[in-house]
């Protein structure tokens, strides 16, 4: 095996993969180095609308049409039935209280169910990685990507004309060598190590703890408590949030008789239930929840639990002159909003977009990258540890993710025509019409000073230029479908004429 490449990718999961493919297709040798082997275990699971958006772009664009396939349930069905995956049509939240049932039918603000999709065929899916993560390492192999497994990369070195790392494999030296590197490793990964990198404070999420695994034999809410009048979608067919004081569970369904959960705990709930305890703190959870402690009555964990001592993560720069970092190896927040896909996906665009016009790109383009991710991971900080901040109160939290989903849905109509000036930023975070007053309040949020006086009111005036959906109509609504109608009328606010929402509802099956 050749030891010079024109790009050295560091991580073998779904980003470097997919990194790595994109490379080839432009013509770069491309290497792509993983520390374990796949099949494996990896945390991350749920797709959203503007992730799988994201992903069909890349595939488009760079001619990766069994990756286009993975964007929507429909397709995926279609094309890899072998591939496990769960079914999401939306996301769904109950908000419980410690030691009391979740009331049925609910009261008030205890469940909030919000559609991403109109129907299954375009549905968005739960990720299984262990099948999905091998897949894309197989295709990028097909593609003539070099492919090293069991390999410890232990050294770094950056030289005027490029990169070189240094590492194990099977008990023999590697060397490798190239003009630039690409860190798709996760946070706290190979060159927050190995450059010892600074970190930064993630406000409000600092001190947060996980505790997850696979099970099987999780029973669906429908049947241990029952379903939501005029819900939207089935329950159970979503990222389930069941949301309590100072944490909350998350339950993904796989197609394969498994299910992913696990809790996201704040410091104090971490230590109450002791969660370096695993399987105990796990029962000793659902021992204070009855309605999610009947979901998982039956429940057996697949393998074992894994623990998380510390969430939130951000490293304080993300590219360097002759390396860039992935959004997964820059920063962390929490699982909530499902919105670490998003996140990857966007930096593997600006760095494809980049390699299109030069590899390596130039140092000044590699800052402006750094910055643009950095920007990014700070926005979903904030949304996330606003929304942490408010798990004790179900209304605050409610209208606090209709910023989140007015901010994401916007983006994702910009995108379907083709507009993606209008959305910059996660969370359009560019947008001077919107960002600095959503900002300031999740701030606002994330101290505890919003003012319940007025709140509802502001939370919609924030939201008016890019409020597609109504959000904010009734602010006691429990379910949001997709209202097909609205949709196509809110179109015309991108300029799109007849034709181009004609065009546009076929391709999404809404005529």
């Amino acid at each position: 095996m050749r030891s010079d490449f024109d790009l050295i990718i560091v991580g073998g999961g779904l980003g470097g993969a997919l990194l790595a493919m994109i490379a080839r297709r432009l013509g770069l040798h491309t290497v792509l180095v993983e520390r374990g082997s796949h099949p494996r275990f990896a945390i991350g699971e749920s797709s959203t609308p503007l992730a799988n958006l994201l992903l069909e772009e890349l595939a488009v664009r760079y001619d990766l049409p069994k990756v286009a396939s993975l964007a929507k349930w429909g397709t995926w069905q279609r094309d890899h039935p072998e591939l496990s995956v769960g079914l999401k049509r939306g996301f769904t939240f109950y908000h419980h209280e410690w030691g009391r049932p979740l009331d049925h039918p609910p009261e008030g603000d205890q469940v909030l169910m919000v559609a991403a999709s109109p129907n299954e065929a375009l549905a968005d899916t739960h990720w299984y990685r262990p099948a999905f993560d091998h897949y894309l390492v197989e295709e990028a192999a097909a593609l003539g990507v070099e492919y090293l497994d069991q390999t410890e990369l232990n050294e770094v070195e950056e030289m005027t004309d490029g990169i070189r790392v240094q590492g194990l494999r099977n008990g023999k030296n590697v060397s490798l060598s190239a003009p630039w590197l690409v860190d798709a490793t996760g946070p706290r990964g190979f060159l927050a190590r190995q450059l010892r990198l600074e970190s930064v404070r993630v406000p409000g999420l600092e001190g947060n703890q996980g505790l997850f695994a696979h099970f099987t034999g999780v029973r669906q809410m429908a049947e241990t408590w029952g379903t939501v009048p005029d819900a939207p979608y089935p329950a159970d067919a979503a990222a389930t949030h069941h949301c309590f004081p100072g944490g909350w569970i998350w339950v993904l369904p796989f197609n394969n008789g498994i299910t992913s959960a696990g809790i996201s705990a704040c410091p104090s709930l971490a230590q109450e239930l002791h969660l370096s305890e695993r399987a105990d703190a796990w029962n000793r959870l659902l021992s204070r929840l009855p309605t999610v402690r009947n979901q998982f009555g039956d429940a057996q964990v697949v393998h074992a639990f894994h623990e998380a001592p510390a969430l939130a993560y951000q490293c304080a720069t993300a590219s360097g002159n002759r390396w860039a970092m992935l959004p997964s190896a820059v920063g962390f927040a929490d699982p909530l909003l499902s919105s670490g896909f998003a996140l990857t996906l966007g930096g593997i665009q600006r760095l494809a977009l980049a390699m299109e016009k030069r590899s390596p790109p130039s140092v000044a383009k590699l800052g402006e990258y750094g910055q643009a991710v950095l920007r990014d991971q700070e926005a979903a900080n904030l949304m996330v540890a606003a929304l942490h901040r408010s798990l004790a109160q179900p209304s605050v939290f409610n209208k606090l993710l209709m910023v989140y989903f007015a901010g994401v849905s916007y983006a994702e109509t910009a995108r379907r025509f083709h507009r993606p000036e209008l959305c910059p930023g996660f969370l359009l975070n560019g947008r001077s019409d919107f960002w600095p007053r959503a900002s300031k309040l999740l701030r606002e949020g994330l101290d505890g000073k919003i003012e319940p006086a007025g709140f509802d009111l502001r939370v919609r005036e924030i939201i008016a230029d890019i409020n597609l959906c109504d959000w904010m109509r009734d602010p006691h609504r429990q379910c949001f479908g997709v209202d097909l109608d609205g949709m196509i009328q809110s179109w015309k606010r991108f300029g799109a004429s007849a034709t181009d929402i004609s065009e546009l509802s076929a391709r999404l099956g809404v005529l």
